[in-house]
């Protein structure tokens, strides 16, 4: 279990985090979400020792991480993809890891074969692709078989096989009574992943709470219907009280025939009743639920620090001043 208390440090006169507090339980994922600058990085390097908390202290089973007999059978950490040595091979470098906190040799093969390294151990970790460099920093995680793993974007840099295979190393991980912490901007596979959520905002906890409590109370559902009558339709719901229907442009899925809507604040099953009395045909009516990504991104909109401007569309402004012009 990974403990964090009322954690505080600034930079340059700013703080970077700000009384954090939040619990990573044995046996669950806990996704640590939250904007670019918002204080994820600072609050994990903070739980390893890599940097002092002006205030607050973080434990690992309970106990510091300087306090720590042998830390990487106790934590083992995903920070920075490109720590190894560059001179130095794959293989040299788990080894020394090993030798440094008494793991037995014979282990490095076995964390090797694990992330799929074995047939490239003896390269120089400067000749790593980003994704190979991001595997053998999870090798090095893995080395003590650590009871809790703190993962700082682990999934940048590796294709789709590695992703599935992160998202499975942190659940079987989880089953096995770990506790993880994982940050990733990669909000699908948080959802997939992840049970509980810390949320992070300007260096402050947002929320804590679980993956399906956060969608349900950071969004809402509606229903999908694909239909080739949309006049019947919309006359059939038009004195349905308290619900909100937006016609779509219809997508890759509908029939050339069909108009794709979006109903708001109606219950499934009455209104199916409702459309099937008026003989509606229907080619697809079903619930729609909100991603984490759409709930993360509405929980999360004021606490945007680096927020990108809009894209120019160069044609867009050459008709704008086409018009300007003839005004």
């Amino acid at each position: 279990m990974i403990e964090v208390e009322h954690l505080t440090k600034s930079f340059r006169g700013k703080k970077a985090i700000d009384d954090v507090t939040f619990t990573v339980p044995d046996g669950r994922v806990t996704g640590f979400l939250g904007p670019n600058g918002a204080g994820k990085s600072t609050t994990m390097r903070a739980c390893l020792a890599l940097i002092k908390p002006e205030k607050g202290r973080a434990l690992i089973d309970g106990r510091p991480f300087t306090k720590l007999e042998s830390p990487m059978t106790s934590v083992g950490a995903v920070l920075n993809p490109r720590s190894a040595h560059k001179s130095r091979s794959a293989y040299a470098h788990l080894r020394s890891l090993a030798a440094s906190n008494g793991i037995p040799v014979a282990r490095v093969d076995e964390v090797m074969e694990m992330v799929g390294l074995t047939g490239v151990k003896n390269k120089s970790a400067g000749s790593f692709s980003l994704g190979m460099s991001q595997r053998l920093s999870i090798a090095a995680a893995l080395l003590g078989d650590p009871r809790n793993l703190v993962l700082d974007e682990p999934i940048n840099g590796l294709d789709p096989d590695g992703v599935k295979w992160v998202r499975e190393l942190c659940r079987s991980a989880a089953a096995q009574g770990k506790a993880v912490l994982l940050s990733s901007h990669l909000m699908s596979e948080v959802a997939l992943t992840a049970d509980d959520l810390v949320i992070i905002g300007q260096g402050r906890i947002m929320e804590r709470t679980t993956v399906d409590r956060f969608i349900q109370e950071h969004s809402h559902e509606s229903i999908r219907a694909v239909t080739p009558q949309p006049n019947e339709f919309m006359a059939a719901l038009s004195t349905a009280a308290g619900i909100h229907i937006t016609r779509l442009p219809s997508d890759s899925a509908c029939p050339p025939d069909a108009a794709l809507f979006r109903i708001e604040g109606a219950p499934l099953a009455s209104t199916a009743t409702i459309l099937a009395n008026d003989q509606v045909v229907l080619y697809e009516f079903c619930q729609e639920k909100a991603s984490l990504e759409e709930a993360y991104m509405k929980a999360t909109h004021g606490q945007v620090e680096y927020r990108s401007r809009v894209v120019a569309d160069p044609e867009a402004d050459a008709r704008n001043k086409s018009r300007r012009g003839r005004r």
